[in-house]
């Protein structure tokens, strides 16, 4: 018997992600898509591949379903994915939380929450405990459960392993994102084009606070210094992005390298084998070439690993290497899935 479930903000990139890779998936069927034009064929309000860099067309099981509004949301719907932008998306998910529905969301409205996860499957799947403060707190029957901002989760997927190993005393990190992550139309081509830019507005605070939140006990965040910049460079997809750490416990780069390579997977359909991919060449890994590294048993889950390379011991503790995540897969859509996949495997639905 197969979950049923809304994707809100369809018509988005994240929302297309959702629609792309919720294809033939054996535990979800997608029975509302959430956006503007209610009563619109997908396939005539969609601007499909735009700002995704999809290499396929709108898949044939929603090409005729027509958009409904959040109000119509059928009450045998138990879960929902949300690619709404923030401050949109927090009033519809909360209407859908109080009516049952349990929302998975890429918005950060809730994300900060104290009895709100914030998830990535691989590494505090424990937090889910949260939900039953939620729901008691909140007297709602479903929940909200967040997924972390994209360029939180390209670093805190192979720092998980480390930081449980030796610890962590102190993060700096240097993003170099995709024009992708800002949505579509996102960035205007003249700003982009043969350039970078050295600021992307509230993101170097999320990887602060998030990652503190995601690597504490669900009550209390972890606790490192760490300073960002975030920049915004012409590639379509996958952030990449240069992590040095000063670690509470000796560890040499052959045993880092180790520690990601031995990373679990959650074993989930959306989940790949390894969350993280461990790279010996010198100039690896490239956006280009390792954005799709790791799938699931779905050829629509590619993208769904972490790529690392470039490790260096720094001396006093201190190491470095550089990390590449696909944004809208593992850092959006794919994430959220598989979120929703965990709760499905806990008898949170």
């Amino acid at each position: 018997m197969t979950t049923k479930v809304a994707i809100l903000g369809a018509c988005g990139v994240i929302g297309q992600r959702y629609v792309q890779m919720l294809n033939n998936h054996p535990k979800f069927e997608v029975t509302a898509l959430v956006d503007v034009y209610p009563g619109k064929k997908y396939s005539g309000v969609t601007d499909w591949g735009h700002g995704g860099g999809f290499d396929i067309d709108i898949p044939d099981y929603v090409r005729d379903m027509k958009m409904v509004s959040p109000d119509d949301i059928g009450s045998d719907v138990s879960l929902a994915f949300s690619g709404l932008p923030s401050k949109v998306a927090g009033q519809m998910e909360e209407k859908l939380a109080k009516k049952g529905v349990v929302v998975v969301t890429k918005a950060g409205d809730y994300r900060m929450e104290a009895d709100v996860p914030l998830i990535i499957p691989e590494v505090n799947p424990q937090h889910l405990s949260l939900i039953k403060e939620q729901r008691k707190n909140h007297g709602w029957k479903g929940a909200i459960v967040t997924a972390p901002n994209c360029s939180t989760s390209t670093f805190v997927v192979p720092l998980k392993p480390v930081y449980d190993k030796v610890g962590v005393k102190k993060l700096t990190i240097v993003t170099m994102q995709a024009f992708s992550g800002a949505g579509y139309p996102g960035v205007p081509s003249l700003d982009i084009t043969d350039n970078v830019i050295p600021y992307i507005g509230g993101e170097e605070e999320k990887l602060d606070i998030e990652s503190k939140k995601i690597l504490g006990d669900g009550k209390k965040p972890a606790e490192y210094k760490i300073n960002v910049y975030c920049n915004r460079v012409p590639t379509l997809d996958g952030h990449l992005e240069s992590v040095f750490l000063e670690t509470k416990k000796k560890i040499t780069v052959d045993e880092m390298k180790q520690a990601m390579r031995d990373f679990p997977g959650t074993g989930l359909y959306t989940g790949p084998e390894k969350p993280v991919i461990v790279r010996e060449e010198k100039n690896r890994p490239q956006t280009r070439i390792d954005r799709y590294a790791g799938k699931g048993p779905s050829p629509y889950t590619a993208g769904m690993s972490v790529t690392c390379g470039r490790f260096r011991d720094l001396g006093d503790n201190e190491m470095s290497f550089v990390c590449l995540a696909h944004n809208t897969i593992r850092g959006g859509a794919g994430e959220a899935i598989l979120i929703g996949e965990l709760l499905e495997k806990k008898g949170y639905l």
